[in-house]
Parts: structure tokens; sequence; C-alpha cells
């Protein structure tokens, strides 16, 4: 009972502002412009800010492990090699395979990765990292994918458009800009600490808050066998694979939280906006986000609950 007390502990929270958002939403407190405003805004500012603080806060370079850089981004690259070549095996429909390979794949794990192990944790220890391997691949792949497979695969990828894209990242432009200043520990003033840790304390609430307002409930119940494929590959098939894997390698506590996180978070809203935007089934897309993150909070307090049963947390 103490261990299943303690996972609901480090999920709780998380969800209830989930919740919270849905509440606000009915009331009309919150609205569609709000939502919307508030996605652009964790996604452009909030996000990259907290991605850079903890990068430069975590001494980095005094603490880089370059085995545990390398097992999220190989974790992470098998993972989404794996669901494409089994997608263009056994889907059949081609306008779905773009949408269903980016959201069985792509996690929120910058987002709620940093705020569970926040919750659980005094320190995030050498969790940071798992962005460093993990996010740039996530969003990568989810251009390369969704251009090759966007309006039925009938258009060639421009290379040209996609290295663009690539670059002009948020989320990897908060990394690249955090590595320097974390890896030769550069000290901010204290004014530009305090407005940064501001500005990165927005984050995880007005996106947990603007998630749980965008829910559309109708929708989870559309086009179910592949969301319920996607579902079940993103919550519990990736982690069942690559967690033990991570246990034998030794990792545990916040780094194997991370990693967790990584293979195991619910789809990330983003994945709507890029099909949508690049032609490919939003429908789809927004079906598995809901479902998946309805979902998350059983998924991972169960895994939670595993993982600090068993000694590894």
């Amino acid at each position: 009972m103490s261990n299943f007390i303690y996972s609901i502990n480090a999920t709780l929270p998380i969800f209830l502002l989930i919740i919270l958002g849905k509440v606000l939403y009915k009331c009309r407190v919150i609205g569609t412009e709000f939502t919307a405003a508030a996605d652009r805004y964790v996604f452009y500012v909030a996000l990259p800010a907290l991605v850079f603080k903890d990068l430069t806060e975590n001494e980095i370079g005094s603490r880089f492990d370059g085995g545990y850089v390398l097992f999220c981004f190989l974790s992470t690259l098998l993972s989404i090699l794996a669901i494409w070549g089994l997608t263009e095996l056994f889907m059949k429909k081609e306008n779905q395979k773009g949408a269903f390979i980016q959201a069985s794949y792509r996690s929120s794990a910058a987002l709620l990765g940093l705020a569970f192990i926040d919750n659980m944790y005094d320190g995030a220890g050498m969790a940071p990292l798992m962005i460093i391997g993990a996010v740039p691949l996530f969003n990568i792949f989810a251009v390369i994918i969704l251009t090759i497979k966007g309006d039925n695969g009938s258009t060639r990828p421009d290379l040209k458009t996609t290295f663009r894209n690539i670059l002009k990242n948020p989320i990897l432009i908060g990394i690249l800009a955090a590595l320097p200043f974390a890896f030769w520990d550069i000290q901010f003033p204290a004014p530009i600490n305090k407005g940064i840790s501001y500005l990165a304390g927005t984050a995880s609430p007005l996106a947990l808050l603007s998630i749980g307002a965008g829910f559309e409930g109708r929708k989870a119940i559309k086009k179910i066998k592949p969301t319920l494929c996607a579902a079940f590959i993103k919550l519990f098939a990736l982690c069942a694979l690559f967690l033990p894997l991570a246990i034998t390698l030794g990792y545990r506590n916040q780094e194997l939280v991370g990693i967790l996180i990584m293979l195991g978070s619910p789809s990330t809203v983003s994945c709507y906006i890029m099909a949508k935007n690049t032609k490919n089934d939003d429908v789809l897309t927004s079906s598995i986000i809901v479902l998946t993150t309805l979902l998350s909070s059983v998924s991972l307090t169960m895994w939670i609950y595993l993982l600090h049963s068993m000694g590894y947390l």
C-alpha cells in the first residue's frame, strides 16, 4: 500500500491539473483562444526556458554521462525504426501511416518528464540528459515521416525544408543555447536566473491546463483499432522492451524515471498540429493523443508502482 501511495503521489498532481483544465473549459473560464495562445507561449517561450533552466542548473558538465545519452538516443532510434517498419508491413491505409507512426513514438518527454521528476525528487540528477538523447530525434523523425507520408505519400520530401524546420524547433534551440552554459558552468546574475526561473515555472501548469481543456472525448472513439494499437505501443510496449535493459545497465531513481517518461508518456499535443499541417490524418492523431493522455495516469502510476516496489526508485 505504501508503494501504491508513493506512485499516486507522483502522478496525481499532474493529472489533477489536466482535469482542472477540462473543468475550467466546461465552465467557460478559459476557451479555445486561451488554449491556442497558451500552446504557442509554452512551445515557443516557456518550454525552451524550462529546458534551458534544467540543463544549466544541474551541472551537466560535471554529471554528463555519455552512456546515458547514448542509451536514450539508441532506444529512441530503435523504437522509431521498429514502429515505422511494422506500420509499413501491417497497416493497409496509406493515409493513416504517418499519423500512426508519429503518435506511437513521440512522447511528452520534455514537459511531463521534468514535471514528474520535479514532483518526485529534490533534484533532476542526470534526467535532463534524456532530453538531449531523445527530443531531437522525436522532432527530426516527425518532420521526415510526416513529410514523406503527407498527402497520402504523393509528394517527395523536401530536404531543404525539412532541415530548416528542424533548425527552427524551439526546444532544439533551447537545448543548443543551454549546452555551452551547462558544460562550462557559466553563471548568470541573480536577476537573470530568477527571470528564467519565472518563465520556466509557467511551462508545466499552463501546458497541463491546456491539454485538459483541449480534450475531445468524441474523437477518442473514432478509428478505434489504430488508436488502441498506438496507445498500447506508446504506454506499454516500449516500456516493457527497454526498461529491463535500462535497469540491467544500472539506471535508477531520477535517471530511470526520465527513461520511463521518454518511453511511456502520452503522445505530445504537437503531434496534432504537425499532422494537420502536413496533410496527414489529424483525426487519428487527435484520437491517439486523447486516449494516451487519459490512460497515462493509470499506466504511469502502474510503472512507477512496479519500479518502486522492486526497489529501483
